[in-house]
């Protein structure tokens, strides 16, 4: 599958670098969240990597739900990933500490064109989020994260299918919703799950916003518009290599 590049390891036992959850982060999921970036003094491992990586190695179940549980950093550590049937699982840090939970029912479909075809879409998705959904969501609620110091945290994410005779899954947003709560925000990113024209699942993904403000449309543009030009600058580089 296509992740081969952005781990090292066996099986059971995998190591994921900087440079290769900064190459996902960027290359697949779009996504250019400076906690991804290789020099960052808060880097963590993009979530949705995980995600991809559990599909490569368990194949995708009728129902699924992965709940981050903590981040992975750059320090020194692997992942163990348990061989195993249990519909309930943990993906565990040679740390000791539990990164992510699976809970998983249902037949399993491990053609590695669906896996494949399901990861490549959900991240596209994912990665999207921010600014081009996010932004418009706190606006209309008239909320918005502390730019200063942004602290939004992918806090887990659903997958429900109606069977699994399916190919070439595509996915494709709904309607988003934020709930405010005092300084907290969780943001749902629901989506539908097609196979040609006809829809065969469905899902969300929840993100946590803590230390929300009253949106100010200026600095939060201004925040926008650095994010942008960080993602331009670098797809420049990238397309003149």
């Amino acid at each position: 599958m296509f992740l081969k590049e952005f781990y090292s390891g066996p099986n059971d036992r995998v190591s994921i670098t900087p440079e290769q959850g900064c190459s996902f982060a960027k290359d697949i999921a779009n996504d250019f969240n400076p906690l991804h970036d290789v020099d960052s003094k808060r880097f963590c491992v993009p979530g949705d990597l995980l995600f991809a990586l559990v599909l490569d190695k368990y194949g995708v179940s009728k129902n699924m739900n992965f709940t981050f549980a903590g981040m992975l950093g750059s320090g020194d550590v692997t992942l163990d990933f348990p061989e195993t049937d249990d519909d309930q699982f943990d993906i565990v840090g040679s740390h000791g500490k539990t990164i992510l939970k699976v809970d998983r029912s249902g037949e399993i479909n491990n053609t590695e064109s669906v896996v494949s075809a399901l990861s490549r879409n959900y991240v596209a998705f994912s990665g999207h989020n921010f600014p081009h959904v996010l932004v418009p969501l706190m606006a209309k609620q008239n909320t918005m994260i502390n730019i200063s110091r942004p602290f939004v945290i992918y806090e887990s994410m659903t997958l429900e299918f109606d069977h699994m005779d399916f190919t070439d899954p595509q996915v494709e947003m709904m309607d988003p919703e934020l709930q405010v709560n005092g300084k907290r925000a969780d943001a749902f990113f629901k989506f539908q799950i097609k196979s040609g024209d006809k829809v065969v699942g469905k899902g969300f993904k929840k993100i946590v916003i803590s230390g929300v403000r009253e949106y100010d449309e200026k600095p939060m543009q201004e925040f926008v518009d650095n994010y942008l030009a960080r993602k331009n600058t670098y797809l420049e580089a990238m397309s003149a290599k």
